[in-house]
């Protein structure tokens, strides 16, 4: 009888919370434009964590960017500078003395990386490296006596599938584009297709900017090539990363295929299929070509529906674990570069932020999975050889930003890409400590690669930053909070004591104050005044060092009393954390970015550091610390919302914290903003193009990923370590609701409300937990179930306490 009743009440929770998910599904979560890509930024993402597609839609020539997420020139190289460590001392003295601007000049001279660095941004051909593309696929399409005119072109991208879809009408014949990165092959498939028959005539050619060769052979089209590594003599031949791309044509329907010398012609065709591989010897230095021609010939044997549906199932074994609905307005009918224009003058579009938080949980399955490399500063996606910025992994805050999905989204796998790279940092991170700094444990600056780069950056004012291992170890303990894997927790954890042990050893005593410092520091990127007159950027100490420091003291100590280890060395960081200044409110009621109340050089500058904290920390809340709150409240506002794209996704989720839904909105608005006027190429301040990739400018992903997380955080919080249910919600969403998002303890959580007020939630624990659930004010009607059967708990302080086991479930009902 018991089990009867647990399965009534799973069954009419999840009919009741999932209701709404269904309506607008198909039209939300599809988006299309009418007209083929003008500029890159039209064209649409296909990745598989591992190789990447952009299709542009040309009718008479289509282009299609490929990617593959090792694509990578550079080498390791020996950056720690051996120099360095003698200045250290005497920058510190004229910190101490308050001569900063004579503090910073030595560090320009002294305290930098050996060699070139990143290069400024531009290391493809320095050892630094950079992210690149590994090529273009090109189509000529011909339509010998088809004279007719183009009508009814739509191209369309599907969140839930992860398939591109192209119809059009030439005359009398349909033609149909169909485009995917297969998650079970580990290939590209492109479907071309005519509802006539032998009316498809094309040329398939590859290209690439340098550093490539050409071939045929049968019914394959292959290029080829080798990247540099920096460190060639001029004019000999590159060395470093090898890469393949090789794409077979299948005809299932018969057909004609001439090679050329660099080239495939297509002749007479009904059905085409273009089998696309590519690969690198990034991980596989011997076997990449052959596991390459492997995938191919396996795919070949298989029918395209097979391997379609399979690559769907596959992939909806992620995406599907979260569903939500806002509601919608009717414009999901309009293209998207419409839609977007219309947005920015009227924000009544509930789905279309229903749409771009699954479009950032789409983003991150596509650009990176288990095994492989976190998404880079494009994800997975680029066009150029000089990709901006390197297409690297900038560690002061863009990096980290690129998960913050993992875990509320319930996508928790897809963390451990960036949790092994880091891992892979440390050994390179010992020896810059030792090298910079004469200090145990492992470091890392704002630069991150594939060459496991851990030393300062070429220029003090953004690349002295030190304190980038603690934040990446943030990311470590922040998957065992959601998963509570103490097998896991045991594996990262050398790594965070590690970067502990760092601090121990580096933290200096400001004798002005008697607190320990990073010394020299900066708050990452940004310039003071120093005398109210000089801009300075080098610090001693800044309020994001130390809370990001007392952060990961307090999460080591925390592993360490888990797992049972090294009681003496948590006591000691205790000692230590003791001894930070704490996050403090200056004179004009802000929290203060240095230690010092300096005046800003830049009031509105895009980094936000001192908030930390706030998000991602926990050591500011409106519940918990109101006075920092009402302080970060009025540093945000003295900040501004119009930034770069991916700081107002930063802001989305500090007002969300602050549990100012509308104002968390507003800033979604912001961001949502067209970053490219219409009928032109020139990007804008930041924004979303209308691919719905977000502008810096230009192109960066972690704006994505950032209003993705925020979206989340403005529906549901754990950070506290209580549950709050809508914590932020805007009071453009007033009803809808959501399944499936994660907190801290490993649970699930459903939530359905109308008219602004919850009206029903579920807490469903992936392992044993107990939970804390924040009830919301005003429930005068509440009823609680665990598991189907109604339950009277006590209530404290405003919560509920409730003890799960595995695939239990707790719910809540509200009669408002």
């Amino acid at each position: 009888m018991r089990k009867k009743t647990i399965l009534l009440c799973i069954g009419v929770l999840g009919l009741v919370v999932l209701s709404g998910c269904d309506r607008q599904q198909q039209a939300s979560l599809t988006y299309f434009f009418d007209q083929p890509a003008s500029i890159w930024e039209e064209s649409f993402p296909l990745g598989n964590g591992r190789i990447g597609l952009m299709p542009d839609g040309g009718l008479e020539k289509e282009n299609i960017v490929l990617n593959e997420i090792t694509m990578w020139s550079g080498s390791p190289q020996d950056a720690d500078n051996p120099e360095a460590y003698h200045s250290l001392a005497r920058i510190r003295q004229l910190l101490f003395e308050g001569r900063n601007d004579e503090a910073q000049q030595l560090m320009y001279e002294t305290f930098v990386c050996k060699g070139t660095g990143s290069n400024y941004g531009d290391g493809a051909d320095a050892p630094y490296g950079s992210y690149q593309i590994l090529g273009n696929m090109t189509l000529d399409y011909r339509y010998p006596g088809n004279t007719g005119a183009i009508a009814d072109y739509h191209r369309e991208l599907n969140l839930e599938e992860a398939i591109t879809t192209l119809t059009y009408q030439k005359g009398e014949v349909k033609y149909t584009r169909e485009a995917f990165t297969s998650f079970t092959r580990d290939i590209g498939l492109i479907r071309l297709t005519a509802d006539k028959e032998k009316a498809l005539h094309l040329t398939l050619g590859l290209n690439r900017p340098e550093h490539y060769t050409f071939a045929t052979q049968g019914r394959d089209l292959i290029m080829h090539g080798q990247l540099p590594t920096g460190t060639e003599a001029a004019d000999a031949p590159t060395t470093g990363t090898r890469y393949l791309s090789r794409i077979r044509v299948v005809l299932p329907q018969g057909g004609t295929v001439m090679p050329g010398d660099s080239t495939l012609t297509i002749a007479d065709a009904t059905e085409v299929i273009l089998l696309t591989g590519l690969a690198t010897d990034y991980f596989d230095k011997a076997g990449f070509e052959a596991s390459l021609i492997s995938l191919l010939d396996k795919a070949e044997q298989t029918n395209y529906q097979t391997l379609k549906e399979e690559h769907i199932d596959a992939y909806r074994a992620l995406y599907a674990r979260v569903d939500l609905d806002l509601g919608s307005s009717g414009r999901e009918t309009m293209p998207i570069d419409e839609r977007l224009r219309a947005f920015a003058r009227d924000k009544n579009d509930p789905s279309l932020a229903t749409l771009y938080f699954q479009f950032g949980r789409y983003l991150l399955i596509s650009s990176t999975r288990p095994g492989l490399l976190p998404p880079n500063l494009q994800g997975l996606w680029c066009r150029t050889i000089h990709t901006p910025w390197n297409g690297d992994y900038h560690l002061n805050i863009n990096l980290q930003m690129n998960l913050w999905p993992a875990e509320v989204g319930n996508l928790s796998e897809l963390h451990l890409p960036l949790i092994e790279w880091t891992k892979q940092q440390v050994k390179s991170g010992e020896k810059t400590a030792r090298a910079f700094y004469r200090a145990r444990g492992w470091v890392t600056h704002i630069l991150g690669n594939v060459w496991e780069f851990t030393a300062p950056g070429e220029h003090p004012s953004w690349g002295a930053t030190n304190t980038s291992a603690a934040w990446l170890c943030e990311h470590l303990y922040h998957h065992y909070l959601f998963t509570k894997d103490k097998t896991y927790l045991a594996d990262v954890y050398p790594t965070m004591k590690g970067a502990a042990l760092f601090f121990v050893d580096m933290l200096v005593e400001d004798p002005r104050t008697g607190y320990l410092v990073t010394a020299p520091t900066t708050s990452p990127e940004n310039a003071y005044l120093l005398n109210d007159s000089v801009i300075v950027h080098v610090c001693a100490g800044s309020t994001m060092d130390n809370q990001i420091v007392r952060e990961l003291f307090t999460y080591t100590m925390e592993a360490s009393s888990i797992l049972g280890v090294d009681d003496d060395f948590a006591r000691l960081l205790e000692e230590k954390r003791a001894r930070l200044m704490p996050t403090t409110i200056g004179p004009d009621g802000r929290i203060m970015e240095w230690l010092e109340p300096y005046k800003e050089a830049e009031p509105r500058h895009r980094h936000v550091s001192h908030l930390y904290g706030l998000h991602p920390g926990n050591e500011i809340s409106v519940e918990l610390t109101p006075e920092l709150a009402e302080a970060a409240r009025k540093t945000l506002e003295a900040r501004g919302d119009e930034s770069t794209g991916w700081s107002m996704a930063w802001k989305i989720n500090f007002w969300a914290r602050l549990h100012d839904g509308d104002h968390a909105f507003k800033l979604l608005g912001d961001l949502l903003r067209p970053g490219v006027e219409k009928g032109g190429d020139q990007m804008n301040d930041g924004g979303s193009y209308p691919n719905l990739f977000c502008g810096h400018p230009p192109f960066q992903i972690d704006g994505n990923f950032g209003g993705c997380a925020g979206i989340a955080e403005m529906l549901v919080q754990s950070q506290t370590g209580r549950i709050e249910f809508l914590p932020a919600l805007p009071s453009a969403w007033p009803d809808g609701s959501f399944k499936g998002l994660k907190v801290r303890g490993g649970g699930e959580v459903s939530v359905r409300w109308a008219a602004g007020k919850l009206t029903e939630a579920t807490v469903k624990a992936t392992v044993d937990e107990t939970f804390v659930i924040q009830l919301p004010e005003g429930a005068e009607n509440l009823k609680v179930k665990k598991n189907g059967k109604a339950v009277s708990l006590p209530v404290k302080e405003g919560t509920i306490v409730v003890e799960l086991k595995a695939g239990e479930e707790v719910g809540l009902r509200v009669s408002n």
